[in-house]
């Protein structure tokens, strides 16, 4: 009788090892996923930037600094290794763009060229995925990063070595408050 509560015990103990271990793969693998998601969509801002920057380049000729910064920016931002470079670059690449549409505003022909709105539409709705990319990827750290951090989970994950994964963070220019003129 107790050989048998012994071997129960231990049947016990090993499926709930390998469901909490395959819990944190699970969510491992989300964050994965969730940051593909994002790099889908910086890859397609990116893709846009060359048009963009050839599109305003016959208009702003003597606004040379800053298509180079744009262009710095988005090399940045290709050339990332991780989430933390990734979102460094990002913020980068989004201060770049303002101060090439705030250089725009000064060229009425530019604003009402036909290629020039419809590639500012395209990046609008990039950001927006970009946006949505972010909240998700942020939702599943969080969610993997709870599970590390909470017993018994983070037992298991100590034990096979799951680490935590960071944020992807806005920066403190991204926090300021947007001013409108009219």
């Amino acid at each position: 009788m107790i050989t048998y509560i012994v071997i129960g015990v231990v049947v016990v103990l090993i499926f709930w090892l390998l469901m909490t271990y395959n819990g944190l793969v699970t969510l491992r693998n989300r964050v994965r996923e969730a940051w593909s998601q994002i790099d889908v969509q910086l890859k397609r801002r990116s893709s846009l930037i060359p048009n963009l920057v050839e599109a305003v380049k016959g208009y702003v000729k003597h606004e040379k600094g800053v298509l180079e910064e744009v262009t710095k920016a988005r090399t940045s931002l290709m050339s990332a290794k991780n989430p933390h470079e990734a979102a460094e670059a990002d913020n980068m690449l989004t201060g770049a763009l303002k101060s090439l549409f705030a250089v725009a505003e000064n060229y009425p022909n530019l604003k009402a060229s036909e290629n020039f709105i419809k590639l500012q539409d395209e990046l609008s709705d990039t950001e927006t995925k970009v946006a949505a990319s972010r909240q998700f990827y942020n939702t599943n750290v969080l969610d993997l990063n709870n599970s590390l951090e909470t017993v018994p989970s983070a037992w298991i994950g100590q034990m096979f070595g799951f680490k935590k994964e960071e944020f992807f963070k806005a920066t403190d220019e991204e926090k300021k408050d947007v001013e409108v003129k009219f």
